[in-house]
């Protein structure tokens, strides 16, 4: 019998159940997928917690990668046999499953270059990194780029295809460890936010002008020092809100700090159009199998123990990617 992980109320990683689940055929524009890897992303915890709300009981989880034992009618984008890999949002939860149907529309065709832990590991951070590279601001060789949770599994990749695109990145972390982690994965200076002023190292390295963007993905905590850290009609890009929400703030403010732009981002947007998911994810498998991108996976948890890996997650212990093993 299948296994999932389930949640009937919100809460802590305690309210996360491991089950059996019966899984059925595939209805008009699903696939049946048998689970390699699954990955564990900051997200998760927003649908457990409540901050995304979904129906309740529900799955949990939004990507993973496996092999097509079933299609049902009207799917023609993908064939039984097939390896795939797939992100999304509410049409993607219940990743965390060793079985599962789930709609065909999602599904990436993986390529043999990359494995499927890899793809577990990649193909949310890999895309919201491709679309902030190629899709957000018009970079050119020689900027200056701000990077929150270096160390973290987006931070990884965006910090390394900055390097492929000629940019200088600043990176924060939290300890010494993640500070050599991120410096190993391209980032140009570290800042450590634990001992140090962000905006004011900021203005040190770069100057007294600040960078052309700041990609922030802890929220509240690093707001204020984010908008102090850019260069007049700077972009700030908040990708994540792993402290809190940004309180609400009057933009006047961005006009008083140098006219400085503000954008909210979301992955399901840059890959809704399903040729520009077919770009963006052809330029990432392509920087990935090539090498010139390096995958970092440094949790590895079964799909029971989901309750131990929120409770890291959340503790900010883990570097680079998590994924479940099935």
């Amino acid at each position: 019998m299948a296994k999932c992980v389930r949640f009937y109320e919100t809460g802590g990683p305690e309210v996360l159940r491991y089950e059996d689940v019966e899984v059925g055929d595939p209805g008009p524009g699903e696939v049946r997928l048998r689970h390699v890897a699954v990955g564990l992303n900051y997200a998760d915890t927003y649908f457990r917690n409540g901050t995304y709300p979904i129906p309740l009981p529900n799955g949990i989880g939004v990507e993973a990668s496996g092999v097509v034992t079933a299609i049902g009618p009207n799917v023609d984008n993908v064939k039984e046999g097939e390896r795939v890999t797939y992100t999304g949002f509410i049409n993607t939860l219940g990743a965390y499953s060793t079985e599962r149907l789930v709609p065909a529309a999602p599904l990436i065709k993986l390529p043999e270059s990359i494995s499927f832990e890899t793809a577990a590991a990649m193909t949310m951070r890999g895309l919201t990194s491709s679309y902030l590279m190629r899709r957000i601001y018009d970079f050119k060789a020689g900027d200056t780029i701000l990077l929150h949770a270096a160390a973290g599994g987006v931070g990884l990749i965006v910090s390394q295809w900055a390097k492929l695109l000629g940019l200088n990145v600043i990176g924060t972390v939290s300890t010494q460890a993640k500070a050599e982690l991120a410096t190993a994965h391209g980032c140009d200076h570290i800042i450590n936010y634990s001992h140090e002023n962000v905006a004011h190292r900021v203005r040190e390295l770069t100057d007294g002008e600040g960078v052309h963007v700041v990609f922030d993905s802890v929220g509240k905590d690093t707001f204020m020092s984010s908008l102090d850290s850019l260069k007049r009609r700077g972009l700030l890009v908040c990708v994540g809100t792993a402290s809190g929400p940004i309180p609400p703030f009057d933009p006047q403010l961005l006009a008083m700090k140098g006219s400085l732009y503000m954008t909210r981002p979301a992955l399901a947007d840059y890959i809704a159009d399903p040729e520009e998911k077919a770009t963006l994810a052809s330029e990432l498998f392509d920087h990935v199998g090539s090498g010139r991108i390096n995958i970092e996976i440094n949790q590895h948890y079964a799909l029971q123990d989901a309750v131990q890996a929120h409770r890291d997650l959340e503790a900010r212990k883990t570097t680079g990617s998590s994924i479940f093993v099935i």
